[in-house]
Formats: structure tokens, sequence, C-alpha cells
């Protein structure tokens, strides 16, 4: 694994502690190092969660993403937009990104997560 690779997981996996943290401490994670979608297991249910910042992401492969739900007999995907400062995209910059990658076709929830304020959004 690269730096920059090794840097990317240390990043998910500070970010799905922390989402854990905010959303539902009971949660239990299953995976989180072989792919950028981490399994969870939430009250019995098997789920993915992948954390997307729009200023430093790269981009989605969804077919890939709902192959892997498939074979991971996943129930739900989750899609996690990771803001570091608040205010640093608008309400718009998100239904903007959704709609022109059809993220509510592929996930099942949609959040955005504001690290540092540690608040949690529903979007969809």
């Amino acid at each position: 694994m690269t730096d920059s690779q090794q840097e990317e997981k240390v990043i998910q996996l500070i970010d799905l502690h922390h989402f854990i943290e905010c959303y539902d401490r009971k949660i239990i994670i299953l995976n989180y190092l072989h792919h950028s979608i981490n399994i969870i297991e939430d009250h019995g249910i098997r789920k993915g969660i992948l954390f997307y910042d729009l200023k430093h992401s790269s981009p989605l492969d969804l077919n890939a993403n709902e192959d892997f739900k498939r074979k991971n007999n996943l129930k739900e995907l989750w899609f996690v937009f990771v803001e570091e400062d608040t205010g640093s995209s608008s309400h718009r910059n998100y239904t903007d990104f959704i709609s022109e990658n059809s993220i509510d076709i592929y996930y099942d929830r949609i959040f955005k997560f504001s690290f540092f304020q540690s608040i949690i959004h529903l979007l969809s």
C-alpha cells in the first residue's frame, strides 16, 4: 500500500469512528480495510457506508459499488458527505451533486456529516 493509500485509509477510519460516535454507538464495524465502502452492522443488518468529500474525492464508480453491495450481502448503502469546515459547501452543491451523479438511485440514505461540529443531517 502506498503512503497516499495508507493516508486515505486512516482518514476513512477516523471518519467512520467519528460518524458512529455521533450517529449510533451501537453500530459494529465489520470491515473497512479492503474497499472504500465500510461494512457495518446496524441493529443486526449489514450495511455499507461510503464517505465522500466534495473537495478531495475521486470520481465515483456507482456500478462497482452496487456490485460490492451484492457480493457482500449488504441490505443498504449509505452515502456520507464529509464536511470539515462549516459552510464549505452550500446545500445546493450537495443536491446538485446528488442529482448529477444519480446518488439517490444507488444509495439508500444520504447524509451530510459536519465532522468538527459532530452534526449529521439526513439529506435523503
